[in-house]
């Protein structure tokens, strides 16, 4: 529409030819990637790199967790370093972190979390794969039941007077200050 409301007849005609765009060649693509190639096959690369010592890499290898069962490809070097750290056992890393956090619980005693991490994995290998949903009833279980020892432990009197310890205490109401407080501006009025 022009600005008066008035419509120009030429903007809404519609020519039958169709203009293509212009086809991209392929050409400086091809060029581009042959540069490429040729820079990094260059004799002086080639010996830049071969200068560079790198340690040889070690042909890898499968191994299974002896916790939950998962294999990883890893070198014999790795390998032998994780059994050194854990008694022996081949455990992955997140076996690893799981006895970590175990070994923070119980004071640092390695071979003890490693074995409590080893029997939750079995337990968890027999019945949780077997049957997920009695798994899940299982921790459900669990938690109610530390939930419920530590709601008994903090309702327990730890003085003889018979404060009860733990959990939030009461404040007093607030209404008796709002009371005084507007009993002192209706005076005032």
């Amino acid at each position: 529409m022009a600005p008066h409301g008035e419509v120009i007849a030429n903007s809404y005609t519609r020519t039958k030819e169709f203009t293509r765009p212009p086809r991209l060649s392929t050409d400086n693509l091809h060029r581009t990637i042959s540069d490429i190639s040729y820079e990094l096959m260059r004799q002086d690369v080639v010996d830049e790199a071969l200068k560079i010592n790198l340690p040889p890499i070690h042909e890898v290898e499968d191994a299974k967790c002896e916790c939950c069962g998962m294999s990883e490809e890893c070198t014999p070097e790795y390998i032998r370093k994780v059994r050194e750290k854990f008694s022996g056992k081949w455990i992955c890393g997140l076996c690893s972190e799981a006895v970590k956090e175990e070994m923070a619980k119980n004071g640092g005693k390695g071979d003890e979390a490693l074995s409590t991490h080893m029997s939750h994995c079995v337990r968890f290998n027999k019945l949780g794969r077997a049957y997920p949903v009695l798994c899940q009833a299982e921790a459900m279980r669990e938690i109610f039941r530390k939930s419920s020892r530590v709601r008994s432990q903090s309702m327990s009197p730890k003085e003889k007077g018979g404060k009860k310890g733990g959990g939030i205490a009461r404040s007093s109401s607030c209404m008796p200050a709002l009371t005084r407080e507007m009993n002192t501006l209706a005076l005032g009025n």
